[in-house]
């Protein structure tokens, strides 16, 4: 009886183990509870501060890795490596136009969904601002060790009065251009 409840634990234990995936792996290709990780570095050059400016406003973004973050999806969840931007609007006067940097708005999100390694790139989903007011993509693709190309196709720049709050902020901050570049500090 001993060694049966023995053999029992470990079938558990290594039937419990989630399924490993390269970071590219088709959403419908992933099971659930899966961690799609970044084997091969692909996310690491991208992580640093960054300057731009655009119409006046100087934008920061601040690119993270975060390991193991969880996705929940309407059919399954699993677990991903990912690049987060917080970033930072200011005006021509220095003034914070919006920051998300310390979570002041933890409604914003901006994180890598996957990468195109041949074209040293990498494809983020945005958001969107409150009420979700721009969101879509944005590409990054890296240029040099110092430079990387911005590209933002916003999904939703309209919005219903309806679904949003009277007196909301809803101006769209992020510089919705292609080919600005950003600089590493």
């Amino acid at each position: 009886m001993k060694n049966i409840m023995i053999i029992l634990g470990m079938f558990a234990v290594f039937s419990c183990k989630a399924q490993t995936l390269p970071l590219n792996t088709a959403l419908n290709a992933i099971p659930a509870n899966a961690y799609v990780k970044d084997l091969n570095n692909e996310l690491t050059p991208y992580i640093g501060t960054y300057k731009g400016n655009f119409q006046n406003k100087e934008i920061t973004l601040i690119i993270t890795k975060k390991d193991d973050k969880l996705e929940v999806r309407s059919t399954k969840q699993f677990h991903r490596d990912a690049l987060v931007i917080k970033y930072i609007v200011k005006n021509s006067l220095g003034n914070i136009l919006q920051d998300t940097q310390n979570n002041a708005i933890p409604k914003i999100e901006l994180y890598s969904i996957a990468t195109r390694p041949l074209n040293n790139s990498v494809i983020f989903y945005y958001s969107g601002t409150n009420c979700r007011v721009g969101w879509g993509d944005i590409f990054l693709k890296k240029i040099s060790n110092t430079q990387i190309s911005w590209e933002y196709r916003p999904d939703n720049i309209i919005i219903d009065d309806k679904t949003c709050p009277p007196g909301t902020d809803i101006n769209i901050y992020l510089p919705e251009t292609k080919d600005l570049i950003f600089t590493k500090q």
